[in-house]
């Protein structure tokens, strides 16, 4: 696998002055961990995001910072609730030699039969799972197969998902990861419906008492 490398400089402009570094097109972070834990630095923006799609918070990256490098993960992200952008960033700084709990994202692969010729729903019980590795053993991602889910009381377990080498999951290895359950029925997906529709009638009622109730405190405080 190639190692991910990443350049970053040291900063000293911090607090509300670090708008004026992303208006440049760099990201204000701080990595943690190691004999330097808190430095403060700034990454190109463009290049972060690049490294990000790749690694997500899982995956090894080399981080130089002014020239020396350091193994990091990227252990949090802040984002502007209305671009969306990366506004910070956190790094963790890991001995190569210590293995380290983290949760793993899972990607669900293949083609149920029970979804595909049955109608069956897929159920995902699980997004993502703790487990403990090296640094440089953990996967961006566990891939779970769901091939084998074909009848409705098929499940996948932990202890079903073919982990990579030298990965340990930390939870009870008899948790369900995935599951397929029947399509609805006419009938279930009809008092559904009818559900739905009570529920508008009752919100449409409540509005309507809402607005006369308004209507009638205006006629006292107007008298």
């Amino acid at each position: 696998m190639t190692t991910l490398e990443l350049k970053s400089e040291k900063r000293n402009i911090l607090g509300k002055k670090v708008k004026t570094l992303r208006d440049k097109g760099l990201v204000p972070a701080v990595v943690y961990g190691g004999k330097d834990s808190g430095l403060s630095i700034t990454v190109n923006a463009k290049e972060f995001n690049k490294i990000f799609k790749m690694a997500g918070e899982t995956t090894l990256i080399k981080l130089f910072i002014d020239d020396k490098p350091k193994n990091v993960l990227i252990y949090d992200t802040a984002r502007d609730p209305m671009t969306n952008e990366i506004k910070h960033v956190d790094f963790y700084e890991v001995k190569m030699d210590e293995k380290i709990i983290k949760k793993v994202p899972l990607n669900f692969v293949g083609s149920s039969p029970a979804v595909n010729e049955l109608g069956g729903v897929l159920v995902k019980a699980m997004q993502e799972l703790e487990v403990r590795a090296l640094p440089a053993d953990l996967p961006h991602e566990i891939q779970v197969d769901i091939s084998n889910l074909k009848t409705f009381d098929d499940n996948i377990l932990i202890q079903d998902v073919n982990l990579p080498k030298n990965i340990e999951a930390l939870e009870n290895i008899e948790t369900s990861v995935a599951s397929i359950i029947p399509p609805r029925s006419e009938a279930e997906l009809e008092a559904l419906s009818g559900a739905v529709e009570e529920k508008v009638e009752e919100i449409k009622v409540e509005t309507e008492e809402k607005a006369k109730e308004r209507e009638e405190e205006k006629i006292k405080t107007e008298a």
